[in-house]
């Protein structure tokens, strides 16, 4: 692949060409004349970079003119603004100039991969790397299958095991690529708001609704509707849920009329849907809608030797991302995630090969791990349980160790009965519309006073 680089700076071009070289990219030599002219380019050039130039503010004009071979930018001011400036002006894509030679190398290898695969129609894979693991292999066909339909996906996997990427990767290698993918955490959105926001309401629907809204459905409509984390969803809304997936169709709060929609429907969970369908915990129907092609992302511990490779591959992109040179792991390091068990999967090892990149000196990483999933802080914590339960003799419930949910949960529902809403606000520190916005997410009905 050969790239034009438009620059004033013959050191960077020069410095460029030696690192491009090892990845078969070609850096075309440009002239005086070339430099200062917009209208001599090497014809056979498969991408255009511009970047500290007499030209570099006629991006738009430079993207007509070379169209349909791509054109990314070099900027001296990596800022939203610019960066906005120049994808509409037509840039593929853009990276600081300041970062270093290395860092700007490895954006432009994994661009060219990236238009290499484009150009011969093969979809370029970025989440899931499979290199000698069957399982991801498997996942690979599955993903890709799964795209080639219309029909209802649910991903199973533990947390952190990729179930959004994908969803992303089905929807981006389906039919609906180019229309909107709208995801939804069913988990962080209030039982009380989790309709309103998937169906969107009518102007004086219920207090506060000052005006129209869409719901979430609908802005998805002729795209894809991905529900992360599907089993946390209230059973009202499992039942306007239903309706829509079977009818095709939905009604907003507070209307009379329902519209049809077109929405291809992911959903994704880590909990067992069937086990919870069997105790009336979700509804079985629902369950029977979405289970249509299942999808299984295999845990990070099962991968094999694929998790190495899976380490590489972060550590190249955070390198682009951060701006660092690529730096190899250390043989202990090497080990270390071999035989970790990584509760937390990929977002674990994601987090730990970022710290690795900042924290470490040498020329190689070391990585810092924990064999145990509440990390050091607990470990230390538990090896000064003794003398806690020595110096303390209250009883059980003083020494158990409670997070600021439990508290919360334990004392809302000790003094309820004898406390009105302002008293238990009062005592716990916070007001009382974060007391009734806590009691919604955890499910505790506010008691009404008992009357002497």
């Amino acid at each position: 692949m050969r790239i034009q680089l438009i620059d004033n700076d013959p050191t960077l071009q020069k410095e460029l060409a030696i690192r491009l070289q090892s990845a078969g990219i070609d850096l075309c030599e440009s002239d005086a004349r070339e430099r200062d002219s917009l209208n001599e380019w090497h014809p056979d050039a498969d991408l255009y970079v511009i970047g500290q130039h007499l030209h570099a503010d006629s991006l738009a004009k430079l993207s007509r003119q070379v169209w349909p071979k791509p054109v990314a930018a070099l900027l001296p001011q990596s800022n939203t603004a610019r960066i906005m400036q120049v994808a509409r002006d037509g840039a593929v894509d853009a990276h600081p100039r300041s970062a270093s030679l290395e860092s700007i190398a490895q954006w432009l290898i994994a661009l060219c991969k990236e238009l290499v695969a484009q150009e011969n129609g093969k979809p370029l894979v970025h989440h899931f790397q499979h290199e000698g693991c069957p399982l991801m292999a498997t996942l690979q066909r599955n993903v890709q299958r799964a795209a080639s339909t219309d029909s209802s996906v649910l991903i199973v996997g533990e947390t952190g095991t990729g179930k959004e990427l994908a969803a992303r990767e089905i929807h981006n290698l389906g039919s609906r690529s180019a229309r909107p993918l709208i995801s939804v955490n069913c988990a962080a959105i209030p039982d009380t708001l989790i309709e309103a926001e998937l169906f969107g309401y009518e102007k004086g629907a219920f207090t506060g609704a000052t005006r129209n809204r869409i719901g979430l459905i609908e802005a998805a409509d002729s795209g894809t509707l991905f529900l992360d984390e599907i089993g946390e969803l209230p059973l009202p809304a499992q039942a306007r849920l239903l309706r829509f997936i079977q009818e095709g169709e939905i009604r907003q709060i507070g209307s009379v009329s329902s519209k049809k929609v077109d929405v291809r429907l992911i959903c994704a969970t880590h909990r067992d849907l069937s086990a919870l369908a069997a105790k009336n915990a979700f509804r079985q129907d629902l369950f029977y809608r979405i289970d249509v092609l299942r999808i299984a992302i295999p845990p990070l511990r099962e991968r094999g030797h694929n998790i190495l490779a899976m380490a590489e591959w972060f550590i190249q992109q955070h390198a682009h991302r951060l701006g660092l040179p690529v730096r190899p792991l250390s043989q202990d390091s090497v080990e270390q995630i071999a035989s970790h068990d990584w509760p937390g999967n990929v977002r674990e090892l994601q987090n730990v090969i970022e710290r690795a990149m900042v924290m470490s000196e040498g020329a190689s990483l070391a990585l810092s791990l924990s064999h145990s999933p509440t990390g050091p802080a607990q470990e230390a914590a538990s090896s000064s349980e003794p003398h806690r339960a020595a110096s303390t003799s209250e009883g059980p419930e003083t020494t158990e160790e409670l997070s600021l949910e439990d508290y919360f949960q334990r004392f809302v529902l000790e003094h309820q009965d004898a406390m009105n809403e302002t008293e238990l606000a009062q005592k716990l520190g916070i007001s009382r519309k974060c007391l009734w916005e806590r009691r919604q997410r955890f499910g505790i009905p506010r008691n009404k006073q008992r009357i002497a």
